[in-house]
């Protein structure tokens, strides 16, 4: 996963907002009592929203388990300034070398642990590795977006030097959303190659979440809006999930 698909993610991904992602994560942070503090940025990927949150938050480590995503992701950060850290891992089993005042997961992150396992691993890891009363704070697509939105489709997109078939399907019975891109990218010769990317995520529901959070040690937590600081609606494509490490 992510090894071709690294060249071309930016590129795929260039109409998300990650400035204004930035500016919700970094309200989240602040109303939860971690302005300015140190922070751990989970499945960071190209690290588009790290160099962003750099801005408030210089003290932010990525942490992906992709070389290839980290790769362009420091390339990024030394073309706007930046020396930031970046390290390799799987965040199941993250280990800092400080304890964090706050941990990130965004994009998804969550969604690609397909089993109770493997987020509460992620989610016992993130708490060993925050400071006591330290922030978890997470996003996923949900349930509502997997199925409803995203489940048994195809798409397709066209662009000047890039193009992709996307189909996706939805397994009601596991809560799993299988998803197939076929992705042609121009080469400076004018040649296309084609890359094949497959990925599950699973539709986790919001007592699942909850119950996780509370079986790993955090307390107050609280669901949220796609980018706002309201709580969501039963039609909500995105949550945004703030938890407290108990001290």
């Amino acid at each position: 996963m992510y090894t071709d698909f690294a060249s071309v993610y930016d590129r795929l991904m260039a109409d998300v907002p990650y400035r204004e992602w930035a500016a919700y994560y970094a309200e989240l942070l602040e109303q939860g009592g971690a302005a300015g503090g140190s922070v751990a940025e989970c499945a960071c990927g190209t690290g588009s929203l790290t160099v962003e949150l750099a801005r408030r938050y210089p003290k932010i480590t990525g942490i992906d388990q992709s070389g290839e995503m980290l790769a362009r992701a420091m390339e990024k950060a030394r073309s706007r300034g930046l020396l930031l850290p970046f390290i390799r891992q799987d965040m199941r089993r993250l280990s800092l070398p400080r304890k964090a005042d706050a941990i990130l997961c965004t994009c998804d992150g969550v969604n690609y642990l397909i089993g109770a396992a493997d987020v509460m691993a992620f989610f016992r890891a993130a708490r060993a590795n925050l400071k006591p009363g330290g922030l978890l704070v997470f996003d996923v697509s949900t349930p509502y977006k997997l199925e409803r939105e995203l489940g048994s489709c195809v798409r397709a997109l066209t662009d000047e030097d890039v193009a992709y078939i996307w189909q996706s399907g939805f397994d009601a019975e596991k809560s799993l959303l299988d998803i197939r891109m076929d992705i042609f990218s121009r080469t400076p010769s004018g040649d296309y190659y084609r890359i094949v990317e497959e990925q599950t995520q699973r539709a986790h529901s919001r007592p699942e979440l909850t119950d996780w959070l509370t079986a790993c040690g955090f307390e107050e937590i609280r669901f949220f809006g796609d980018r706002t600081m309201t709580e969501p609606d039963e039609k909500e494509i995105r949550w945004h999930v703030r938890a407290r490490n108990k001290k």
